[in-house]
């Protein structure tokens, strides 16, 4: 569907030093010529027109022409995502403002159309073509860019809030520990990630709190996202006896970080030695089959299970990679550092795309708000592809931010980046900024600038407001 050039790029052990230390007017003169031979207005011109949404829009329902049919309406829903002002109204007033320079029939600029036609939106339409753009963007990553010769998929989870409305608040209750009427509906939001692309393969929403809540939970039912040969990397929430022997069935090894209870207990003296605080040990089936778990999925996971533990940086890795020969522990070292790109990842959907707080008031708008920031993100991971492969330098290496602040520009004036020239430059420009090579990085969770001295809420706020309106506003906190 993209035409994306492969290159010879220096493999993933490479440092990013290497890469951040090339000269702008170097990786400049790198696009041009790599874009002189490839067609990049193709690749562009795709991102830009309805194009992109077409193989979908194959399998929708039979739906009558309306103002803002469901390519249209994915469009803007997208680009409101990718906005700072993420309101419908804002995004309608920009189409108004479009076709009336477009010469085009006016529209109205109320948002009544619009937010029915996001409703009309098929969940599985904006999903499928999320995880297409993912899938497609892992498969045209340099083969060079894999840990080993392996493609490594990162796995984290996250939380985002509801507007507070009762069909929120029933489908993801809030936390315990808030009063009725004070908190906010809040999800569990879990998802894989390529290393070398960044780009995002799947993701799941469910609760944050009961049955079927934890990530765990939501990450078996991704699993058949993972193929054969797929290194997967995660923290400690995900290194369980279960999870490990799921993975070894289809294929797929595992480096996750040592839960904190069994990191304690974690004995180097036994089982057979590897190297200095490396070892491999043999773990058998718990005796208590897991609520969630079948009778049939339980008595046939294996009866033991051989894992290798070692310590890197002060944590304890467990990993199915039990040879010290073929995976020395200072590679499991590096790669483990590595893990600290999913933490980006999800800054970038959740802090420069903006998804932290969802806007949608029902639970199915909302898993379909969702998928909407993750299509746009999937689709600024693209841009970054290509600009990488042309620029000779790792996705990893350049800005996320940058490149959608670019996009958002370019999106302005479309009709002047119209030959391939014009778009190689654009991609030289993505190629400028490049980040720094931060492995293992630790940050305060703490914020320096102090918040506005008000109050906290602590009663709802029909109460609140009634009580200023008898005894005026109470003073501000010093």
């Amino acid at each position: 569907m993209v035409s994306l050039s492969r290159q010879t790029i220096a493999p993933i052990e490479e440092p990013a030093h290497m890469h951040n230390n090339r000269s702008v007017l170097s990786r400049q003169r790198r696009v041009r010529h790599h874009a002189a031979a490839h067609d990049a207005f193709r690749f562009f011109d795709l991102l830009t027109s309805p194009e992109l949404f077409d193989t979908l829009e194959a399998t929708l329902p039979a739906h009558r022409e309306r103002l803002f049919p469901p390519t249209e309406t994915l469009s803007m829903f997208m680009a409101q995502a990718m906005k700072s002002d993420r309101s419908c109204q804002g995004i309608v007033d920009d189409v108004a403002v479009k076709r009336l320079l477009h010469g085009l029939p006016l529209c109205s600029t109320k948002t009544g159309a619009y937010c029915k036609a996001r409703r009309r939106l098929p969940l599985e339409m904006v999903s499928e073509m999320a995880i297409t753009t993912g899938h497609l963007i892992a498969g045209k990553a340099a083969h060079s860019w894999r840990w080993r010769g392996r493609p490594v998929r990162l796995v984290d989870g996250t939380t985002v809030t509801l507007p507070d409305t009762p069909a929120n608040q029933a489908t993801y209750p809030q936390q315990s520990g808030q009063k009725p009427g004070l908190g906010f509906p809040i999800c569990r939001i879990v998802g894989i990630t390529c290393l070398a692309s960044g780009a995002l393969l799947n993701a799941v929403m469910g609760k944050f709190k009961g049955k079927g809540g934890s990530e765990q939970t939501l990450l078996r039912s991704l699993l058949d996202t993972l193929e054969t040969g797929d290194l997967l990397l995660g923290d400690a929430f995900y290194a369980s006896y279960f999870l490990l022997a799921e993975l070894g069935l289809r294929g797929v090894d595992a480096v996750f970080e040592q839960h904190g209870a069994r990191k304690r207990s974690t004995d180097f003296r036994r089982g057979k030695r590897l190297g200095s605080r490396d070892h491999s040990i043999t773990l058998t089936k718990p005796k208590i089959r897991p609520d969630w778990m079948t009778i049939e999925q339980y008595e046939s996971a294996p009866d033991t299970l051989s894992v290798r533990e070692l310590e890197v940086g002060g944590k304890v890795v467990v990993t199915t990679l039990l040879c010290p020969k073929t995976t020395p522990k200072i590679a499991l070292k590096a790669l483990y550092k590595r893990r600290w790109h999913v933490e980006l990842d999800i800054r970038n959907i959740k802090t420069t795309l903006g998804m932290e707080t969802l806007s949608c008031k029902t639970p199915q708008m909302g898993e379909k708000e969702m998928w909407v920031y993750l299509l746009a993100y999937n689709l600024i991971r693209m841009i970054m592809l290509q600009s990488a492969l042309l620029a000779d330098v790792l996705p990893r290496a350049l800005s996320f931010k940058h490149t959608l602040q670019l996009w958002l520009a370019a999106s302005e004036a479309l009709h002047h980046l119209d030959d391939n020239d014009k778009v190689a430059e654009f991609l030289a420009l993505v190629a400028e900024q490049t980040v720094a090579n931060r492995p293992g990085r630790i940050e305060p969770r703490a914020i320096k600038r102090r918040p506005k001295s008000y109050p906290l809420l602590t009663e709802t706020r029909p109460v609140a407001r009634a009580t200023v309106q008898k005894y005026g506003h109470p003073k501000k906190v010093k």
